[in-house]
């Protein structure tokens, strides 16, 4: 490995980092903007407890650069562009409500002079030579539009949802800060206070770790080498940065920088790694995240096979958006997938993923189509209902993708020979389902998948069932006859069983309320809904619910089974 030559390591804050004409760059290739409301949540948080005086200084983590300069005022930011940004939008929306309080006519002279020196601070500086201002932080190529036309300058986009993701961040970002602030009802309206707020809660008492790298070193050595040391650096940015690293002409790297934008445009930042990992799971075993970045290493060694790389990623990258979405136009040509990509994201089936992009690759259609039914039943049938682990499923399907992707395999009924050690036989299946709880409070979707194909094999229709509700025969909130039947402990463990749950139209749903099961059955015969019909039992407790629960059951494993299955 090349010698590390680290120029500084300091502890500095916000105010320093950002003051003294010092300036940021974003390498234009550097990932677009993607902090979210827990981010926000999580630093807000903390600066207020900083603000209340419940701690005394908060560590923001590490900030890497590379200086450009022997003045040490302009540096390229290798990692701690989000933070960097991130408070930045907070300053502007401190900036702006000074300004607010400008337009209201209030101290308007100080809070005039205020909201200048601040933006001169934190903000841009004016050169002395043209007047002209000068943004202390550039973000990317993508993203650094926005922030210098509408952040910077206190102007508000008038379409919100025609920005760009990244940019609809940024702005939110702004809205949620301005919002917190507010809150702060001692200080929302005083301009001396908020300016305090600024300069001596938020630049002097967040910390970061500043370390300066020589210009000779390449991002990759760099991120290897902290990353060794601990430092948290994502996955992406290393992959990206390595890649990077292997190209030797201006031309090769301007081509991979574009490609690279075009893979991580379709693919969020945040989901990359399970990406990269079920694509890596297509030629390894059981791939951890922990080794994407070792793995890719040890066999891309070149530019050549860099852009191979490149290549793959980009051809997948649409599959792995796609298999997360229904509805995704990706489907249009294959509109008979949409319904068990639908299970699929309703079962939580990331494990699946390697063997659906080596599926999708090498099957015709219609095997693809009957590889992803048998993966929806054998979810449902195994993690489901069964409760088995799904996590050691993970090892099965990448031997199923490996397969599929050296011919080894060719349909899918011999990749159902491969997971049929998982797959769930017809009476363990019964009993399992037979007892089945699912709480609707945190399940409602799983629950109204399961009472709908019920339905649909009860009355042998398949129509679309959006409109029904829910119906607890013994309910949530049960009155006082109930009790005639039910203890409280019975309630907390029956309320949820799926013998007790049906569909119901809304209007007769709300007519019944919490009602006795005699006052209930009679509405009952109202419904549409051939499940709701067949309740005519003289009485509901705990053993009509079982009963119930067994008929469904028995209706269930014809439902949700393999047709490659004995």
């Amino acid at each position: 490995m090349a010698r590390i030559n680290l120029l500084d390591t300091r502890t500095s804050n916000f105010g320093e980092l950002i003051g003294n004409g010092k300036t940021y760059q974003v390498p234009i290739f550097q990932r677009d903007y993607s902090w979210g409301p827990e981010n926000w949540e999580d630093l807000w948080q903390d600066i207020v407890s900083l603000y209340e005086g419940k701690s005394t200084s908060h560590y923001m983590g590490a900030i890497v650069l590379q200086n450009h300069s022997t003045t040490d005022k302009h540096f390229t930011v290798i990692d701690g562009q989000q933070r960097l940004a991130t408070l930045s939008i907070l300053g502007i929306a401190v900036i702006q409500k000074i300004k607010q309080l400008v337009a209201q006519g209030i101290d308007i002279d100080d809070n005039e002079k205020r909201q200048k020196i601040l933006r001169r601070t934190y903000l841009s500086d004016e050169d002395p030579r043209s007047l002209k201002a000068s943004s202390k932080l550039v973000l990317n190529e993508n993203n650094n539009d926005f922030y210098q036309s509408y952040l910077i300058n206190f102007k508000s986009p008038k379409n919100i949802r025609s920005l760009k993701k990244s940019d609809q961040l940024l702005w939110k970002t702004f809205q949620y800060f301005s919002e917190e602030l507010d809150k702060l009802t001692d200080i929302a309206t005083d301009g001396f206070k908020l300016a305090e707020f600024l300069t001596d809660t938020v630049a002097r008492k967040l910390l970061f770790i500043q370390i300066n790298v020589d210009d000779e070193i390449n991002a990759y050595t760099v991120f290897e080498t902290l990353n060794a040391r601990g430092i948290e650096l994502s996955t992406t940015d290393l992959l990206k940065n390595y890649l990077f690293s292997l190209f030797e002409t201006s031309t090769d790297l301007e081509a991979a920088q574009r490609q690279w934008r075009r893979i991580v445009n379709t693919v969020p930042m945040p989901k990359f790694p399970d990406f990269l990992r079920y694509y890596l799971s297509l030629s390894n075993i059981r791939v951890r995240s922990g080794q994407l970045f070792k793995i890719v290493r040890k066999d891309v060694m070149d530019a050549e096979q860099a852009f191979r790389l490149l290549d793959e990623l980009e051809a997948y990258s649409s599959l792995f958006i796609a298999l997360g979405d229904a509805n995704d136009d990706f489907w249009r040509d294959l509109p008979e997938a949409q319904p068990f990509i639908r299970e699929i994201n309703l079962f939580r089936v990331k494990q699946a993923y390697p063997t659906l992009f080596a599926t999708y690759e090498h099957f015709e259609s219609d095997n693809f189509i009957k590889t992803l039914e048998l993966i929806s039943v054998l979810s449902f049938r195994h993690s489901i209902v069964s409760g088995w682990n799904p996590n050691e499923l993970e090892k099965l399907y990448n031997e199923v993708a490996m397969k599929v992707a050296t011919a080894r395999i060719k349909t899918p009924r011999q990749v159902f020979e491969v997971l049929k050690k998982v797959y769930v036989p017809d009476e363990k299946f019964q009993q399992d389902f037979a007892l089945l709880t699912i709480p609707t409070k945190g399940q409602k979707k799983l629950v109204r998948y399961i009472l709908q194909k019920l339905e649909e094999d009860a009355a042998q229709r398949s129509d679309e069932m959006d409109s029904f509700s829910i119906e607890h025969i013994l309910p949530e909130s049960p009155n006082e006859k109930w009790y005639q039947d039910f203890s409280d402990d019975q309630i907390d463990e029956w309320v949820y069983r799926l013998g007790n749950l049906t569909l119901l139209e809304a209007r007769l749903n709300r007519q019944i309320g919490n009602e006795h099961y005699h006052d209930k059955l009679k509405v009952y015969q109202e419904s549409v809904y051939a499940l709701t019909q067949d309740i005519a039992t003289p009485d509901w407790d705990t053993e009509a619910i079982a009963k119930r629960q067994r008929r469904l059951a028995k209706r269930a494993t014809h439902i949700w089974r393999s047709s490659f299955a004995s």
